[in-house]
C-alpha cells in the first residue's frame, strides 16, 4: 500500500510545474507490469505485425514493465504534449503535385522538444523532493526511442485510453499527444485509469487506406502507412503504393477520423509543434530534386531527417507517380539511373504510372 501523505503536496506541484513546461497531460502510473498490455504486445509480436521492427522483439524484457527496464522505479510520471493541427495542418489534402507530410512532422522534432523538458521536470522534481525532505530521488526520463509502452502507461495514469486505432485518445486532447514518461524512485499515489470511450465507433477502422486493422485494437505495421514509409527500408509492396495517394511521411488518416478530436484545441498545442510553412503542402517537383545536402538543410530540426535522402526521395516518387500530373515526368526520369536501387525503382514505376 502507498504511503501517500509525503509526497501528496509533491504530486500537485509537479502537475502544475509540468502544464508550465508545456505538457498538457501528466499523470502517475504504477511500476508494477501489465499484464493485459505485455500479454498484447507479446501475441502482437507472435504474429509478426512489427514488420522489420526487430527491435521491438529484441527487448521484449524490457518493454513488459517498467521495473524490467529499471528495478528501482517505483511510479511513472506519464506525460502528454499537443500537437493538434489546425487546418493548414492539412493543406496538401486534394493537391496531388503536392506531398502530404503527417501533422507531427510538420515542425520541429518532438524528440527534442518534450525531451528537454522532461529533463526540466526531472531536475526539478530531484532538486524539490530534496527541499522538502524526501532524500535523494532517482530519476530517468523517455520519448518514444527507449523500450517504454508509453501508450499503455499513458492509459494506466489515467491521460485517456487506448483507441480502437492503438493510439493514446484524451477526452480534452484527441488524438494529438506526443507522450513521455519519468521514471523515478519515488512512490506517489497512483491516478485512476483511463477508461475505455471507443464505444461502437468504428471511424478509425474504416478511415484506413490500407486496411491495416485486422481487429478492434490490433495494428498490422505492415500494413500501416507511418510504417511503410518511415520505418520499411526496402521498396513498398507495389500493393499499397496507389493506397499512399500523395503521402510522403507518415499517415494521419486514423487519428484525423477520431470524434474526440473535436474536444482538441489547438490553443493547448505547442509553439514549437507549428508547421513550417515549406512542410504544410511541399512540391513535389522540388522534393524530388534533393540530393543528399539539400535533404538535410530543409530537414535540418525536423524528424524527417531521421530517414535519409533515398528513403524520402522514394516516398515521392510513389506520390508523383500517383499523382497524374505529365509536369512531373521530367524530374521521375531525372532518377531512373539514381545510384540508390529504391530510388531508381520507384522512378521506373512512377514513370510508368504517369505514361502510362
Amino acid at each position: 500500500m502507498v504511503n501517500a501523505a509525503p509526497t501528496a503536496s509533491l504530486k500537485q506541484d509537479l502537475a502544475a510545474e509540468a502544464r508550465r513546461l508545456g505538457f498538457a497531460a501528466c499523470g502517475i502510473a504504477p511500476a508494477r507490469e501489465n499484464p493485459q498490455a505485455a500479454a498484447r504486445l507479446e501475441g502482437w509480436l507472435d504474429a509478426g505485425m512489427h514488420g522489420d521492427m526487430g527491435w521491438m522483439a529484441d527487448r521484449l524484457h524490457h518493454r513488459r514493465s517498467p521495473q524490467g527496464l529499471w528495478g528501482e522505479v517505483q511510479s511513472v510520471i506519464a506525460l502528454g504534449m499537443s500537437y493538434a493541427p489546425g487546418g493548414e495542418g492539412f493543406a496538401s489534402h486534394g493537391q496531388p503535385d503536392r506531398g502530404q507530410i503527417s501533422v507531427y512532422a510538420q515542425g520541429k522534432d518532438y524528440h527534442d522538444v518534450v525531451k528537454k523538458a522532461l529533463k526540466a521536470l526531472a531536475r526539478w522534481l530531484v532538486a524539490e523532493a530534496a527541499r522538502r525532505g524526501l532524500g535523494d530521488v532517482g530519476v530517468k526520463v523517455f520519448v518514444d526511442t527507449a523500450p517504454v509502452m508509453e501508450k499503455p502507461l499513458g492509459q494506466a495514469a489515467g491521460l485517456g485510453w487506448q483507441g480502437k486505432h492503438t493510439n493514446l485518445v484524451s477526452r480534452d486532447h484527441g488524438s494529438w499527444l506526443f507522450l513521455g514518461a519519468i521514471y523515478t524512485t519515488l512512490e506517489f499515489e497512483p491516478d485512476p485509469p483511463g477508461i475505455d470511450r471507443c464505444g461502437s465507433c468504428t471511424a478509425c477502422q474504416t478511415a484506413c487506406p490500407t486496411d491495416a486493422f485486422p481487429a478492434p485494437y490490433r495494428l498490422d505495421a505492415r500494413r500501416c502507412i507511418s510504417y511503410l514509409t518511415i520505418e520499411l527500408k526496402e521498396a513498398i509492396p507495389t500493393q499499397f503504393r496507389k493506397a499512399l495517394g500523395n503521402r510522403i511521411y507518415g499517415c494521419d488518416d486514423c487519428l484525423a477520423a477520431c470524434p474526440w478530436n473535436k474536444f482538441a484545441e489547438k490553443a493547448h498545442a505547442m509553439q514549437a509543434f507549428l508547421p513550417r510553412a515549406e512542410l504544410t503542402a511541399p512540391r513535389l517537383a522540388e522534393l524530388l530534386a534533393l540530393d543528399d545536402p539539400g535533404f538535410r538543410a530543409l530537414f535540418s530540426g525536423s524528424p524527417i531527417k531521421r530517414i535519409g535522402r533515398n528513403r524520402f526521395v522514394r516516398n515521392c516518387l510513389y506520390a508523383a507517380g500517383n499523382s497524374g500530373d505529365p509536369a512531373l515526368v521530367g524530374a521521375v526520369r531525372a532518377l531512373l539511373s539514381d545510384p540508390d536501387p529504391v530510388v531508381a525503382e520507384a522512378a521506373i514505376w512512377a514513370l510508368a504510372e504517369l505514361t502510362g
